[in-house]
């Protein structure tokens, strides 16, 4: 999520409803004619998506260790050449601090790739026109269907560190596909154009399908599954998206329904904090980031009428606590803050806000508008595509 958000969401029809998970919100014909400036904006963009000429897995410079470029390829984020070995290996890990390194491989194609898909798929729906699903279906096949240049579906070089494993990638990898939680829904909305063939669906449908294998069944996916933090987070909520778009709604449930146990109450205290993510470097923008995983998660289990939002243990552990803890730091400066946050204050507050203004769309009564009540004012030039 790169872009400060004016939210534009829509709520679909009944027969969408079971497959568009994340993105919520008001009718999209409300949100034609109340948020002019955010449609203006995806036009815009998704405009400039027609002419965009997206990077494939195959487009990269370098060979996966399995021989076959097909493969995703990526490197850890925070990972460096090691200044005290001539050639840099094992690379070392400050954390916080990205390597331009990871711009070479798979990892940013795959975002800009996904976000396309999102905004083309936005704009399809507003305008009903075909030349938007045209460009979608394009990269969807690009990415998912066409021999020359389709994605392997497996994360076995997903976030690679040089100089460890031979080149086998680790379950952090698995965070890469997140992107593709969100393009999800904007494929649902391309269902509806001519453009998107049922050999199409079946094609991508089938590609998910050996994705969720994989990531029941690999070394480096359990790796991912088994992550404590924000990375097990996420790694549910990746399987639980995916076994909605195959139809596996017993997985999907059954993911949901261990949720609080199994990740909830494991990582936020009694107090609302979230300890494994405030050692971290960048503690609020980490504690935040794991707060946006639950709430895809809410989002999931809204669909099959499971209430995670109101989830609390008997000592008080629940989403809405974790919030409450980081409140209080909202507007402060940073030397307010009792852990490390080395960069970026002033944009993981305004995440912060957007994620109160997410949570108050799905409680009875809001409660925190006063927290992002400024932003929607304020920043009408901007928006993101999460459809909250």
């Amino acid at each position: 999520m790169k872009k400060a958000v004016l939210i534009f969401l829509l709520i679909y029809i009944n027969s969408l409803v079971a497959q568009v998970c994340v993105w919520n919100g008001n009718s999209l014909e409300q949100a034609k004619t109340t948020n002019p400036i955010s449609v203006a904006l995806i036009l815009k963009d998704a405009t400039k998506e027609l002419t965009k000429t997206i990077r494939a897995v195959t487009d990269k410079e370098m060979i996966p260790p399995s021989g076959d470029k097909h493969d995703y390829m990526s490197m850890g984020r925070y990972w460096w050449p090691d200044p005290t070995k001539s050639d840099g290996l094992p690379y070392i890990r400050k954390d916080g601090v990205s390597n331009p390194e990871i711009e070479k491989l798979d990892r940013y194609p795959l975002g800009d790739f996904a976000r396309g898909v999102e905004t083309l798929a936005l704009a399809y729906s507003i305008t009903s026109d075909e030349k938007f699903a045209q460009k979608a279906v394009e990269n969807l096949r690009i990415w998912f269907i066409n021999k020359e240049t389709k994605m392997n579906p497996n994360m076995n070089f997903g976030q690679t560190v040089p100089g460890f494993r031979n080149g086998l990638g680790r379950g952090e990898g698995v965070l890469d596909t997140y992107s593709f939680v969100e393009m999800l829904d904007g494929v649902e909305l391309l269902k509806k154009s001519k453009l998107f063939t049922t050999n199409d669906q079946l094609a991508i449908k089938e590609w998910f399908e050996a994705y969720v294998n994989w990531l029941q069944t690999s070394p480096v996916a359990k790796e991912e599954q088994e992550g404590k933090n924000n990375h097990g987070t996420a790694f549910d909520v990746q399987l639980a998206r995916y076994a909605m778009f195959i139809g596996n709604q017993d997985l999907a449930r059954r993911l949901v329904t261990e949720f609080p146990e199994k990740r909830l109450y494991k990582q936020i205290e009694p107090n609302g904090a979230q300890p494994l993510e405030l050692e971290r470097t960048t503690a609020f923008g980490y504690s935040v980031f794991n707060l946006t995983h639950f709430l895809d998660m809410c989002k999931i289990g809204q669909v099959l009428k499971i209430d995670l939002l109101a989830a609390q243990s008997s000592d008080g552990r629940s989403i809405l606590k974790a919030f409450d803890f980081l409140i209080p730091f909202y507007g402060k400066p940073a030397a307010d803050f009792p852990y490390k946050q080395i960069k970026d204050w002033e944009g993981v507050q305004q995440k912060l806000s957007w994620q109160l203004y997410r949570v108050d769309q799905m409680l009875p009564k809001p409660q925190y508008q006063k927290y992002y009540d400024e932003i929607l004012k304020t920043d009408k030039k901007k928006y993101e595509l999460v459809v909250y």
